[in-house]
């Protein structure tokens, strides 16, 4: 009789486990289009974010929350505070943000923000529910800087790599007892003053 009991209850706390899982928030954050997609038992959603811009990362994979803070400040960063916080990854969360102009393009150091009303709004979902985070896609801030041409300034010239127009990039007024700008039409890579 002990033994349907305890087979009993272990079936009961399996078939929890089982509905609890299933009540999880599920999180989808995509790099590519800037857009959260929430799904919830309360309902769906789908936000403009702001990830990582050129020079920073926000790491790809699959998360549970570490932590939720209402009001966080961040030390590295100037304490700049970071409303409804859902950390996942070391340092990282997903935050409400001011700076809701910049929403729907990368903006961040590495976080993903969101406007503080719906940042609230994910926060008591998570709260309430659990919540499982995935991020995918790469980021247009790193395409961009991938394909942006690079400038150089050096002894008051600009040099752009991809331009022919000698005579636009040629030495400015201050340096034309070093050089004419015949020579250095004819030569602009030998320049005295660098590349």
């Amino acid at each position: 009789m002990r033994c349907f009991k305890a087979l009993g209850l272990v079936l009961v706390a399996m078939f929890a486990s089982i509905g609890a899982a299933q009540a999880t928030v599920q999180i989808h954050i995509d790099l590519s289009t800037q857009r959260m997609q929430v799904e919830s038992s309360k309902g769906s959603y789908s936000w403009p974010v702001s990830t990582a811009r050129a020079g920073y990362v926000t790491p790809r994979g699959t998360y549970a929350p570490t932590g939720l803070q209402k009001m966080h400040y961040s030390r590295k960063y100037h304490m700049s505070p970071m409303p409804h916080s859902i950390f996942f990854s070391g340092g990282y969360a997903i935050h409400g943000t001011n700076a809701t102009g910049a929403l729907g393009r990368p903006a961040s150091h590495g976080c993903v923000r969101v406007s503080p009303a719906n940042a609230a709004t994910l926060y008591k979902l998570v709260q309430e529910e659990g919540a499982q985070i995935s991020i995918t896609g790469s980021s247009p801030a790193t395409r961009y800087a991938a394909h942006k041409p690079h400038r150089t300034h050096v002894a008051g010239l600009h040099h752009r790599p991809h331009r022919s127009h000698a005579l636009a990039y040629g030495p400015g007024q201050r340096y034309r007892s070093v050089t004419s700008v015949k020579s250095w039409q004819s030569a602009p890579m030998t320049s005295p003053f660098g590349n």
